[in-house]
């Protein structure tokens, strides 16, 4: 197939542009290498160029050196790309659960200051339903994480703050509030209406994030995937664009590390 993540992400970054929005990309080392001007592209326009590791492998999936190297590899490909540090990363598929805590000194160690890659949901291939469900502190001790308030946030060389993925909290369970697949599944009301819980009642903000090809209704179809799969990956992909439109219309957005240091007045970088 021919590639289409550089005009999917150009037309994100179009949409963002129109409504004076800016947001963090994390980018994979794999893609960066090839689309380098793509990546400039993001940083020129205003958003913050994050980490996604190299090849897209969920942790789980690799040992502790195959890890390292695969976020270091992504980490300096960006950095020769910007000129600029990276501190922020995601894993793919949100693959920080509780068998793979043994990254997260890793991710320290390589020089990022916060992760976002913690989903505090129950689910059949990721998430961490014990951690907080929003923006807290790692800290190690003796190389075990240790969860603290990020009240207490102070930006040393074995922290890492994380920036959960939403959830909404019903009948004592958390469940995924919107995002990616969540955001195509639900109907937009629904996504609204969570978004004000958690602003409004709450008095949080709302971390949302979507794939560039999401947004892209033509997507070649493999209908030799697993049922589960083609789901979770076809459904209601052509409605995706225009409730993005919406959803920026609706509501304000920064990057993280832009939010970090306007709501704790206090930069995530301490020096570049």
């Amino acid at each position: 197939y021919e590639p289409r993540v550089e005009k999917n992400t150009y037309g994100i970054l179009d949409l963002l542009e129109q409504k004076e929005k800016r947001a963090t990309f994390f980018v994979l080392g794999w893609i960066a290498e090839r689309y380098p001007g793509l990546v400039k592209e993001i940083l020129r326009r205003g958003h913050e160029v994050a980490s996604h590791g190299y090849s897209h492998q969920c942790i789980f999936h690799q040992t502790p050196e195959e890890f390292r190297e695969d976020i270091r590899k992504a980490k300096a490909i960006l950095e020769d790309i910007i000129g600029e540090k990276v501190i922020g990363y995601r894993a793919p598929s949100f693959s920080i659960t509780q068998e793979t805590l043994w990254a997260l000194p890793i991710i320290i160690e390589e020089g990022f200051h916060y992760d976002s890659s913690v989903f505090p949901i129950r689910h059949d291939t990721y998430g961490l339903s014990s951690a907080p469900r929003f923006p807290f502190i790692w800290e190690l001790k003796h190389k075990v994480p240790v969860i603290k308030s990020i009240e207490k946030f102070e930006r040393n060389s074995s922290s890492l703050v994380e920036f959960p993925l939403n959830t909404i909290k019903f009948f004592g369970y958390n469940f995924a509030a919107s995002g990616g697949g969540y955001f195509r599944l639900y109907p937009y009301f629904l996504t609204k209406s969570f978004t004000q819980i958690i602003n409004n009642k709450e008095k949080k903000s709302f971390i949302f994030y979507i794939h560039p090809w999401e947004l892209d209704a033509q997507i070649p179809r493999i209908y030799g995937a697993r049922k589960l799969s083609q789901f979770r990956t076809y459904l209601n992909i052509d409605k995706t664009e225009d409730r993005f439109q919406k959803l920026l219309s609706d509501y304000q957005f920064s990057s993280i590390s832009q939010f970090f240091a306007k709501t704790f007045a206090s930069p995530l970088r301490l020096s570049v």
